[in-house]
């Protein structure tokens, strides 16, 4: 387990990162499973990764498992390299901006709400 302030860290970026409630991701997650428009997104971003990040959100810091902390990591990496300065500069079409939106929402994150 992660010491204490790497912990303090960690859940406080997590946090950041996922910018949308539990509520907001949980209807996400059904709408977008539903949708026969969905997105197969990469493996390290698919539903059961959503479905993870939905369960640490209703958990306390203390409850937090090994698997949690592994997911947390995965989803600040992933969110931040996807929201980095240098994506910025990329020019992409509305469909991948539609597909990179749908992904990062899958993982919490919806890329149209401003950063803190």
């Amino acid at each position: 387990m992660a010491d204490a302030l790497e912990l303090d860290a960690l859940w406080a970026e997590f946090h950041r990162v996922v910018n949308m409630t539990s509520q907001e991701l949980a209807a996400w997650l059904q709408v977008n499973e539903a949708s026969e428009e969905s997105v197969a997104p990469p493996e390290h971003a698919g539903a059961p990764t959503g479905e993870h990040v939905l369960a640490i959100l209703q958990k306390r810091r203390i409850d937090l498992t090994e698997d949690d902390l592994d997911v947390m990591y995965e989803v600040v990496d992933t969110v931040t390299a996807e929201t980095g300065p240098e994506r910025a500069s990329e020019q992409a079409s509305e469909a991948e901006e539609t597909r990179r939106r749908h992904r990062l929402m899958t993982l919490g994150h919806d890329p149209s709400r401003p950063q803190l």
